[in-house]
């Protein structure tokens, strides 16, 4: 695989299932709520969903900037964006996996129901799983022993900032 930035940012995108949804209320406050990830388009547009009577959407309609946090053991993305409330069924239909039902008893028909669309602006990861584990371990062990920091600003392999 390509160690390009987009696509490990990408290749990252697709390990996780869940994330934070990082949105700020009228009072300037920031607000964090776990989310499961809808669906993640090529463009690396990610997909949610939620209520329409849900305090978060008083949030994006105040402030539609957004962040969302991921994090595995080895593994952290930050993605910061727009967020766009959706009603599309179709795009419901697509998304949609009956496990979801819990927290939307109506189904993928509950009129409550909306997507939430985040446009990503600006991405940034951190790996440190496998291999790239391996070499930043390296790097710390080094940083220790010289006093400096880990250098692993320019290996892409470990860590990317990414337009988007």
């Amino acid at each position: 695989m390509s160690a390009a930035p987009d696509d490990k940012l990408r290749e990252l995108l697709d390990d996780f299932s869940a994330a934070m949804l990082v949105t700020r209320r009228p009072d300037g406050a920031l607000r964090s709520r776990p989310m499961a990830v809808a669906g993640l388009d090529a463009d690396g547009t990610l997909w949610f969903l939620t209520q329409d009577d849900s305090g978060k959407i008083d949030e994006i309609n105040t402030d539609h900037h957004v962040n969302v946090a991921m994090q595995s053991s080895m593994k952290f993305v930050s993605i910061s964006g727009k967020a766009a409330l959706v009603k599309d069924t179709r795009k419901v239909e697509e998304l949609w996996n009956e496990a979801w039902k819990v927290w939307f008893p109506g189904g993928k028909d509950d009129p409550h129901l909306v997507l939430l669309k985040v446009q990503g602006e600006t991405g940034e990861y951190w790996d440190n799983s496998g291999t790239s584990g391996i070499k930043y371990l390296i790097e710390a062990g080094k940083a220790y022993l010289s006093g400096m920091r880990p250098d692993v600003e320019g290996d892409p392999k470990i860590h990317g900032k990414v337009a988007m």
